[in-house]
């Protein structure tokens, strides 16, 4: 599978809120293609979604699942990278927080959406079991 790196802006991009969490991975980051390691965006994206996860439950989360995980085009040195996460479904005890990363590139006058994902998260009593959400 050969990448390609995006020379357009993204048009219609989605209205969102404002970012969880906004990054500009470092020289530590790179792989031997001069991306950004996989692993590296997977941990901001878990840590935005944790956010966004203990907010709804109110207290402490875990992560359980992440599907349909999707890298869309590489993230370069010096992009910045901004993380979004809204809530997409809601259990008893967890729920799937929809996860999207952008990059922003060119000095600002290119967006590339880069991955997205679906992380479950459970929400977690003092004992580390899981237990109910609070009433929405």
């Amino acid at each position: 599978m050969r990448l390609t790196v995006a020379t357009e802006p993204v048009r219609n991009l989605p209205k969102r809120a404002d970012p969880i969490l906004r990054m500009i991975p470092g020289p530590a980051d790179i792989n031997a293609n001069g991306h950004i390691f996989g692993g590296w965006v997977l941990g901001v994206m878990d840590q935005a979604g944790g956010i966004v996860a203990g907010r709804i439950a109110q207290g402490a989360c875990a992560t359980v699942a992440i599907e349909k995980m999707e890298f869309i085009a590489p993230i370069l040195l010096r992009d910045i990278i901004s993380v979004y996460a809204t809530l997409e479904r809601r259990g008893r005890t967890s729920m799937g927080i929809r996860i999207e990363v952008i990059a922003t590139r060119a000095r600002g006058q290119q967006e590339v959406k880069v991955t997205e994902g679906l992380f479950t998260f459970v929400a977690l009593d003092d004992d580390h079991k899981p237990r109910a959400l609070p009433e929405a």
